[in-house]
């Protein structure tokens, strides 16, 4: 299999090939982990019973998914990667932004399944811990060097495995004893907190996904459907998601260790074949773990090159940025792997006070104001017609962080909002008032768009790539 060639550039369509299918079992197989599993739990682990905290989960992952696919319909039509459409909506200059939180929050992401993962990585070979996370670094950073063909390969086979072990951790678990109205609609196992927990957590996860969906759609043809690109993204996203998540909360009402060690509480529901199920965790969380450094790369690439116009990478400055992540990220797990919580939860769910107002306005961008038309040249020139700073967008961006802070929960600070609510709940005010600002500033726009009456592109249309 040859080393992926293309990195920020537009992909042109004789390279274009593919179906939307294959992004469903792309997108199924990196929510198929532990991760997506503790997020799952927490709402149990807060109170509700299964019932109501399955009811939190399918209802977080469905409005999440929403985000998150809507990113994935844009691959194809632009055929670039996903950040780099920031440059659209902040300038070419002003898109860094974004883009340098992005970065740091990718390689913590690296770092954090790292250190997550160091357990199952030494149940399956016996290994020291700082062997199990650089050996699992190093893994991770082949696949992405390697590049887009081999992550959507892996995501087939690791969609099928996955399944099975976690249909079966599944299966096991439930052969223990519940609590009496576990599985019930009853007000006993409802409480505020935890529904909130369990929906804002399950929304968060999928909306995470926002900042790179596009990168692994981008290859696909011109002429697909954004309504099948959608819908398959959906589809993996929701289903795996809601899969795992199912599994978390009834691991979590059995034992509070689906939190704090969910490898070992899934392995330790097979009564045989413990060792293989700790391997399928592992390359569950490595599926991840490789969209990560891949799309630290794309993002990285993307900042430098806004300033000194560059197009196209090499690969051996392609291998360089990849392994200095790599190396960065291994080197945070090492040397905060038994505090890690303690350094970065906090700076993890302010990734997501960064990235869910962005994935508003891109959104509002792609789908309202622009209705699909750009022009991809022009978002690699400074001096081309989205120029190098949007104060517009900037100041959306701006005043939707500083709205957050009444609605934030962090180990430092918790709002007045979040404090009633009992977790936070920055979603209710992160998603609607970008996106209404960013409409507002950009109304000329609108209009001119819908007296056009452009549509998103289907099979009959094509981007405006000049």
């Amino acid at each position: 299999m040859d080393i992926e060639k293309r990195s920020i550039e537009f992909i042109p369509s004789e390279e274009r090939y593919g179906t939307p299918r294959r992004l469903f079992t792309l997108w199924f197989s990196v929510n198929v982990q532990i991760s997506a599993l503790i997020i799952g739990a927490l709402g149990v682990v807060a109170g509700l019973n299964i019932f109501w905290a399955l009811v939190a989960l399918v209802c977080g992952t469905a409005i999440g998914a929403i985000f998150m696919a809507g990113h994935s319909a844009q691959g194809p039509h632009l055929g670039i990667p996903q950040m780099i459409q920031s440059r659209a909506q902040f300038g070419v200059y002003g898109a860094a932004l974004p883009l340098v939180i992005m970065v740091v929050s990718y390689v913590l992401f690296t770092a954090a399944n790292c250190v997550m993962i160091r357990s199952s990585v030494q149940a399956a070979v016996p290994i020291s811990d700082n062997t199990a996370i650089v050996t699992f670094s190093a893994i991770s950073l082949f696949i992405a060097f390697v590049g887009y063909e081999l992550i959507h390969r892996v995501a087939i086979w690791m969609s099928v495995a996955s399944l099975l072990l976690f249909v079966l951790a599944g299966c096991f678990a439930l052969a223990h004893p519940f609590p009496a109205g576990a599985w019930a609609p009853v007000a006993s196992g409802f409480n505020l907190h935890g529904f909130m927990i369990g929906l804002m957590g399950a929304a968060s996860w999928s909306i995470g996904f926002a900042p790179f969906v596009a990168d692994y759609s981008r290859y696909l043809p011109q002429n697909v459907r954004t309504s099948h690109t959608f819908w398959y993204s959906y589809a993996g996203q929701f289903f795996g998601a809601v899969l795992v998540m199912t599994v978390g909360a009834i691991l979590g009402s059995l034992s509070y260790h689906a939190v704090d060690d969910a490898g070992n509480t899934v392995a330790a529901q097979f009564p045989y074949g413990r060792w293989l199920a700790y391997l399928l965790i592992v390359l569950g969380v490595l599926e991840s773990n490789v969209m990560n450094v891949y799309s630290t790369y794309m993002s990285a690439t993307t900042i430098f090159t806004g300033f000194n116009g560059a197009v196209r990478i090499a690969r051996a400055h392609k291998l360089l940025i990849m392994t200095a992540a790599s190396c960065l990220a291994a080197g945070i797990a090492v040397a905060t792997q038994y505090h890690f919580a303690d350094y970065f939860s906090d700076i993890l769910i302010i990734q997501l006070y960064i990235c869910v107002p962005w994935t508003a306005i891109n959104l509002c961008d792609f789908y309202y104001v622009r209705r699909g038309k750009y022009s991809v040249p022009d978002i690699y020139l400074a001096n081309g017609q989205y120029g190098r700073f949007n104060a517009g967008t900037i100041f959306v961006f701006a005043v939707s962080l500083v709205a957050q802070i009444p609605f934030m929960q962090l180990s430092f600070y918790v709002g007045p909002v979040a404090r009633y609510f009992g977790t936070d709940v920055t979603m209710l005010i992160s998603i609607i008032l970008p996106s209404v600002l960013y409409l507002y500033i950009n109304r000329v726009l609108v209009r001119e768009s819908r007296q056009r009456s452009v549509p998103i592109p289907t099979q009959q249309t094509q981007p405006s790539v000049h």
